[in-house]
């Protein structure tokens, strides 16, 4: 419990630092970043991201984007968050999954995520990506975003190991290749 509490607490010194605030990196790369830890640790993860987010901050602004809100959002949007569950028990789960993944594309999460203008001092934290696992795909999702948010640094939360290149999720599911992000400690 010590070493989760530990990496939580630097996430503030990281997040308030000037270049990673200016989104800059070696060859000027997207700024995503993940903090990755261990599945048993949401509750602690989740509680201190409410707290740093509500914090008042002179140099950064938290704007968390939670993946399963967005997703209930999507689907009551389109009118089918309703019918989920009986569609799910007359033509399974393979067949709801490919039907809601119709409705709850990357582009359907990204219009929900984007805000304009974006301000100096802007992180996003992307988070409940383990909530939405396997409705939404974690690099799939990262791919969407490096355009509409090129210009502030991304921070994923993952429930998960993360590599430099592969994402597992909870430890056991593959949940794709990403190349393009970096740990955040």
């Amino acid at each position: 419990m010590a070493g989760i509490k530990q990496e939580l607490d630097e996430i503030k010194g990281r997040i308030s630092n000037a270049a990673f605030l200016a989104n800059k990196g070696i060859s000027n790369e997207v700024g995503i970043h993940v903090f990755k830890y261990a599945p048993r640790h949401e509750l602690i993860v989740r509680d201190y991201i409410q707290r740093l987010a509500s914090a008042p901050s002179d140099i950064y602004h938290v704007i968390e984007r939670d993946m399963y809100k967005i997703l209930l959002a999507i689907l009551e949007e389109k009118r089918v968050l309703g019918a989920a569950p009986s569609l799910e028990e007359k033509k399974g789960k393979e067949y709801l999954l490919a039907q809601l993944q119709k409705v709850a594309t990357p582009e359907a999460f990204l219009a929900k995520m984007k805000y304009e203008p974006h301000q100096r001092g802007d992180i996003l934290f992307l988070t409940g990506v383990g909530k939405v696992y396997p409705f939404m795909r974690s690099h799939k999702m990262l791919d969407s975003m490096q355009q509409a948010f090129s210009d502030i640094p991304i921070v994923m939360f993952y429930p998960g190991e993360f590599n430099g290149q592969s994402l597992i999720l909870f430890d056991k599911f593959h949940d794709g290749n990403y190349y393009r992000a970096f740990n955040l400690l």
